[in-house]
C-alpha cells in the first residue's frame, strides 16, 4: 500500500502513484478533456514543450482540457520539472510512478481521471497540435468511441527516416494479417478515448509496455467499439530514446498472446456449442 499525495488531501490507494496539484476528491473535474503525457528522462524538453502545449490549449483550443504529466520512474531531474510545472500552470498536473511502461502510465493516468475523455500524446509534440481537435471531436458528439492519429491514412504528411517507415508499416500490415485489425496505425503516440469505453477495456489489457496501445485496440474492435481514425502531420524526432528491436521483439510476443487467445476463446465456444448436442444424445 503506498499513498497518492495531492495538495489538499493524502488517500491511501493500493498503486505505486504520487499524485500533486490535484484537487480534492478527483483527480480532474468531469467535462474535459484530460491529456496524459508519458515522460521519462525528459527533464530537458518537458518544460518547453508542456508550456508550448499549454498555451495551445489557452488559446487556440476550443474545450476546456487538463494535462497530465506521468513521470514513468524517471532517474533525471524530470519529476522536478513536472512538480515546477505543476505549480506553475493552471490546468496541468503531475504524476509519478515508480515503474518504468508506458501503458502502466497511460493505464494509471486514465483510470484516475474523471474526465469524460482521456487521451496521451508524446511529450515531444511530433504530431501537430491543429490535429487534437479533430481527434477529440467524434468522441464529444458521441459518433466514436476511440480516436487515433494515424501517420498512414490517407491525408497524412509525414517526415521520417525510410527504417522507421518501413518497419511501422510492416507491424501494421503484420497485424491486419494476423489479428484481422481494421486500424491503419497502433502506435502513433496520438490517442483519445471516451473514458466509459477506457473504463471497459483498460482492465483487460495485460501489457504494459509499448504494446498496450496495440492490445486496447484489438480489444476495443473485438468488443464493437467505434474507432475513428484521423491523419495526422507527424515529424520524427531524431533524438527518440525507443529501442526499435527491443521493442519489436515485445510487441511481436504480444501479437502471438493476442492470437494464442482469440483461438482458445474460438475453441471454448465451438465446445459450448457442440455440449448441447451431445447431450441430446445422450
Amino acid at each position: 500500500m503506498t499513498t497518492i499525495k495531492s495538495s489538499a488531501l493524502v488517500i491511501d490507494r493500493p498503486t505505486d502513484l504520487d499524485l500533486l496539484a490535484a484537487p480534492p476528491g478527483k483527480f480532474s473535474q468531469a467535462g474535459t478533456v484530460d491529456i496524459a503525457v508519458p515522460v521519462y528522462n525528459e527533464h530537458e524538453d518537458l518544460g518547453p514543450n508542456v508550456r508550448r502545449l499549454r498555451d495551445y490549449l489557452d488559446h487556440r483550443f476550443p474545450l476546456e482540457a487538463v494535462v497530465t504529466i506521468v513521470d514513468n520512474g524517471s532517474t533525471d531531474g524530470t519529476w522536478e520539472v513536472a512538480t515546477a510545472l505543476a505549480a506553475a500552470l493552471p490546468g496541468v498536473r503531475a504524476l509519478h510512478q515508480d515503474e518504468k511502461g508506458r501503458g502502466r502510465a497511460l493505464r494509471n493516468a486514465w483510470l484516475f481521471s474523471s474526465s469524460d475523455i482521456v487521451a496521451y500524446m508524446d511529450v515531444d509534440l511530433s504530431t501537430d497540435l491543429d490535429g487534437l481537435l479533430p481527434l477529440v471531436a467524434p468522441l464529444v458528439s458521441g459518433h466514436s468511441d476511440l480516436a487515433i492519429g494515424s501517420r498512414l491514412a490517407r491525408g497524412a504528411r509525414v517526415v521520417r527516416g525510410p527504417k522507421r517507415e518501413v518497419i511501422s508499416r510492416a507491424y501494421n500490415l503484420l497485424l491486419r494479417v494476423v489479428l484481422r485489425s481494421k486500424f491503419s496505425d497502433a502506435q502513433c503516440g496520438f490517442k483519445a478515448v471516451r473514458a466509459s469505453c477506457a473504463q471497459a477495456l483498460l482492465p483487460h489489457v495485460e501489457d504494459n509496455g509499448w504494446f498496450f496501445d496495440t492490445e486496447l485496440l484489438v480489444l476495443a474492435e473485438r468488443e464493437g467499439f467505434r474507432t475513428h481514425e484521423v491523419p495526422v502531420d507527424w515529424s520524427d524526432d531524431p533524438d527518440s530514446r525507443v529501442d526499435i528491436v527491443k521493442t519489436a521483439l515485445a510487441d511481436l510476443r504480444g501479437v502471438w498472446r493476442l492470437l494464442w487467445c482469440s483461438r482458445r476463446k474460438q475453441a471454448r465456444r465451438r465446445r459450448q456449442r457442440q455440449e448441447p448436442r451431445v447431450q441430446e444424445r445422450t
